[in-house]
């Protein structure tokens, strides 16, 4: 096999038109294989350096080679981490519970109970306060008359709950009608509290989902003060989060197919949900700078129970169709610059084609190229 020089950094290497994002540490890894047992051979270089195309035949120098195959067809790149699977929203957003009731904290929830719409969340004097869902905080008590989005977020509550119909109240309504008052009525029957039709400020809370209580910081029998927040928590769901190498942030983008491998070794799928916009610093030095990347499993069963379990991530950057394949370590790197493969025919003669790099996929050790090359034509390799 021709032999050639050190292998450039990626990021001066030609990517090929038209297509995406593709691994910067690709030649890296292809750097230190090339290296290690390819140097230029001068002449060589000179003959093709004047040439766009192949050069002129040459003989092989020896080195223990092999042949392999340039192929066409689906070539994806793949970015690797590590990352947990624990309860979080799909950005990482967490759920704060501020109390509007006065009275005295009589039942508080405990951490990793989960709640639902129309569950009784706490108890300030015995008294509920439950959980709706919608984003407009209670700043208010509402009755008849009243108008707002936050009367449309208990209309549609109220319907939710099976305490009215859509066609008896309108739950796109932001109106507090009769229908309103009479839904919610029922819903104090159920809960054993005085029906007075209207929703007083501290009975119940508005936050955008089922909740799984992470922290409590109120304790009973003490004194519940309106405005203060008093417990937090997440989504009922499990994401993977992954810290990801800031430098790293314009490779992934949200809604990439995403393989997480479990600590089980079972593999399931997954869609990139997030990408943080704020980075955190490991160190004193305030190097190694990362980003929270938050990944929805398309199949929440296949966890199970597991929770701030250990995963393994795999994020496809970039996907081509009908793309030229050949094995990374085939490539030639030119000392004036560009990448070039050792092709050999039929009669056993040697060329160098030049190449343009495209997208890499590590995993499978092979690149997409561009240049003067056939599906099915032989390349030179270096022996494993």
């Amino acid at each position: 096999m021709m032999t050639g020089a050190a292998v450039p950094s990626q990021e001066s290497s030609p990517a090929a038109p038209g297509h995406g994002r593709r691994r910067r540490r690709g030649l890296t890894g292809l750097a230190a294989v090339v290296i290690g047992v390819l140097a230029v051979v001068a002449w060589a270089v000179g003959a093709f350096g004047g040439h766009h195309g192949r050069s002129d035949g040459v003989t092989d120098n020896g080195y223990p080679t092999s042949v392999a195959t340039v192929t066409e067809g689906s070539l994806v790149s793949q970015l690797g981490a590590s990352g947990t699977l624990e309860y979080t929203t799909s950005d990482g957003s967490g759920y704060s519970v501020v109390n509007q009731a006065s009275g005295t904290f009589s039942k508080l929830p405990s951490t990793g109970e989960a709640f639902s719409r129309g569950q009784v969340l706490y108890r300030v004097s015995d008294d509920p306060v439950i959980l709706l869902y919608g984003s407009t905080p209670v700043y208010r008590s509402l009755s008849g008359g009243d108008s707002g989005p936050d009367v449309r977020e208990l209309n549609a509550n109220l319907v939710a709950l099976g305490y009215a119909t859509s066609s008896e109240l309108d739950p796109d309504s932001d109106y507090f009608s009769y229908e309103t008052a009479y839904a919610l009525e029922r819903l104090q029957l159920k809960l054993g509290e005085e029906q007075t039709g209207s929703l007083t400020e501290g009975q119940a809370v508005f936050l955008p989902g089922r909740i799984r209580i992470s922290t409590v910081s109120a304790t009973l029998g003490t004194n519940a003060g309106p405005g203060a927040p008093i417990m937090q928590g997440t989504s009922t769901s499990r994401h993977v989060v992954v810290n990801l190498d800031a430098a790293e942030q314009t490779e992934v983008a949200v809604g990439e197919s995403v393989q997480i491998t479990l600590p089980d070794g079972q593999a399931t799928p997954g869609i990139l949900s997030s990408v943080g916009t704020v980075a955190s610093s490991s160190g004193s030095s305030g190097s190694g700078a990362t980003l929270p990347v938050y990944i929805t499993l398309k199949h929440p069963g296949a966890a199970s129970t597991l929770d701030q379990a250990p995963v393994t991530v795999e994020i496809t950057t970039a996907a081509v169709k009908d793309a030229l394949i050949v094995p990374i370590d085939a490539l030639l790197a030119l000392s004036g610059g560009g990448y070039a493969v050792e092709t050999v025919n039929a009669e056993g003669v040697h060329q160098l084609a030049a190449v343009t790099l495209g997208t890499f996929d590590d995993a499978n050790g092979t690149v997409q190229v561009t240049g003067e090359l056939r599906p099915g034509e032989r390349i030179v390799v270096p022996n494993a």
